[in-house]
């Protein structure tokens, strides 16, 4: 019955093809912004890793924002002028104002990622920054400005070597926890001496020690606790990337844990406090070789409509990026080769990823953030290049994608040393767009300007008794024997956030027969027949308050 479902939904949403275009207008947006590596020649390690981005609605006039995390100067100065992380305000007309200083949020360490949230339930999204260094925690005001409550708020003042951050409730009490990957033990004075036949390098990670993770449970006051060994999350690994989404469906939100050149991590809740680090049982941990891979970027979502959750993620060169197929109870399968994704994918090396509905005919597409992290690749080895071009893949309908970066417009044929990538609908014209950070260089800011001919319904979620953000709760779509499932969440791509508005394609369907809210807390809400083309803000246990054509 599920694939007689499948097969019906794809010649429906396929009536009409839309050749994804996507167009560069990071100049004529007024986006100023450059990533700082701080490279000096020393070849450290954290150069090669920034930046991320995010796209959030800091100031609640629901256009998406845009936070920008840079480098600093790690040993001796290369620059007269500090760099810091930046703050730009969507001016509403496809335009960004820079509004770092009145915000506040210009943070000068040695940035790495960033995750975003409303930790405190106050109607206005904070920021986390992980940095090589001290991590920062901003909350926001709610008059357009943050303050740092880094110490306050309970965050450790030890400096680490952070990466992925993510928030979600994991104990199911209304407040946000938050989870903090960290990569390696490293001091820039004692690290070694890397060079290949006596060309400068940068090491590997495995010449470095793994660091601890961390969990940040929220005490509803404003505070959190480091609660890692109470729960369980005590493996140790060299982490990138961190997602929480339920894999079994239990009700409980899962945690995955992305790492460098060593098995990946599944923390399965276990409803009572606790995780049970489960990733080889899960199927998950390895690809279908059995080789533990250099794992970076990652995202969640059901590619192929059929009700649960699969994983992607990026990987180095010569090892192509991993797609996870979940059989719908929580175990997943390596299914790269059977999607068409190994062989385009072996020879990039591979950052910031997502699932992505860029044409809006209800599939989900793939995107990945291509680019070497040695400047100097071309003199260690034959293959690779150091910029290179990302990829776009469309999904075929058929548990198949085909790669169209070629065809898919200008945006998609710059070639950087690309890093996070972050999706957002930034100009509200009902389709989804791109913004990617590129290490010591600008950002490509890429207008999605494909075809409309597909119909799309844009939902904000704001709970009440769950988490303010609607983070952990899940929306079905039935346009008749047709189901889409869509979730809110923290911490994709690679080091990055995207918004939580949730834009869902719609193919050729004009109306949404039903739709059900499934919250954390239990509740559901369900509304009927939804016109497409639209936004809409769904409240927990009140439906839809408010709609917008």
């Amino acid at each position: 019955m599920k694939r007689i479902v499948h097969v019906a939904f794809a010649l429906w949403a396929s009536l009409t093809y839309a050749e994804i275009q996507f167009t560069r207008v990071t100049d004529e947006a007024g986006i100023q912004f450059r990533h700082f590596s701080g490279a000096t020649g020393a070849k450290h390690l954290p150069e090669t890793m920034g930046g991320g981005a995010a796209f959030f609605d800091y100031d609640n006039d629901d256009m998406p924002d845009l936070y920008f995390v840079n480098g600093a100067v790690l040993t001796e100065s290369t620059t007269n002028v500090q760099p810091t992380n930046q703050l730009y305000r969507n001016s509403g007309d496809g335009t960004f104002t820079d509004v770092t200083q009145q915000a506040g949020v210009g943070n000068t360490e040695y940035g790495i990622g960033c995750c975003v949230a409303d930790y405190d339930n106050d109607g206005n999204r904070d920021l986390f920054i992980t940095n090589f260094g001290h991590n920062v925690l901003y909350r926001n005001n709610g008059d357009g400005s943050f303050n740092s409550v880094t110490h306050d708020a309970g965050i450790t003042d030890e400096p680490c070597f952070s990466t992925g951050c993510a928030f979600a409730d994991y104990n199911n009490d209304g407040w946000l926890d938050l989870v903090v990957v960290n990569y390696v033990l490293t001091d820039l004075e004692t690290a070694p001496d890397c060079s290949q036949n006596g060309i400068p390098a940068y090491c590997r990670p495995e010449d470095f020690a793994p660091a601890p993770d961390v969990l940040y449970q929220n005490n509803g006051d404003g505070s959190f606790t480091d609660v890692t060994h109470d729960v369980g999350l005590t493996a140790l690994g060299r982490g990138l990337g961190a997602i929480w989404t339920d894999v079994n469906n239990d009700g409980w939100v899962d945690l995955y844990i992305a790492n460098d050149r060593e098995p990946n991590f599944l923390y399965r809740n276990n409803g009572d406090g606790t995780f049970t680090e489960l990733g080889e049982r899960h199927g998950i941990a390895r690809n279908e070789h059995g080789d533990a891979e250099s794992s970076m970027g990652i995202d969640t979502a059901d590619y192929d409509n059929d009700g649960d959750f699969d994983v992607v993620l990026t990987h180095y060169q010569a090892e192509t990026n991993t797609l996870y197929q979940n059989d719908g109870n929580g175990v997943f399968w390596d299914v790269t080769a059977q999607s068409r994704l190994s062989e385009p994918t072996l020879l990039p090396l591979a950052w910031g990823t997502g699932f992505v509905d860029f044409d809006n005919d209800g599939w989900l597409d793939l995107f990945f953030a291509n680019g070497h992290l040695h400047d100097n690749i071309e003199a260690l080895e034959e293959i690779g290049a150091y910029k290179q071009q990302n990829q776009l893949f469309h999904n075929q309908q058929d548990g198949t994608y085909a790669d169209v970066s070629d065809t898919s417009g200008s945006g998609m044929r710059i070639e950087k040393s690309s890093r996070g990538a972050i999706f957002g609908d930034y100009d509200n014209d009902g389709d989804l767009d791109i913004l990617v950070m590129n290490t010591a260089d600008t950002p490509d800011l890429l207008r999605n300007d494909t075809p409309p001919v597909h119909h799309w319904l844009s939902i904000k979620l704001v709970g009440k008794t769950s988490n303010r953000d609607g983070l952990g709760a899940r929306v079905t779509l039935q346009m008749g024997d047709t189901y889409l499932l869509r979730e809110v969440k923290s911490g994709v791509s690679y080091l990055s956030q995207n918004t939580y508005q949730l834009l869902i394609g719609l193919g050729k369907a004009e109306q949404v027969n039903r739709l059900i809210v499934r919250w954390q807390s239990g509740t559901q809400d369900k509304m009927e027949n939804i016109q497409c083309n639209q936004w809409l803000t769904i409240q927990e246990g009140n439906g839809i308050i408010s709609i917008k054509r």
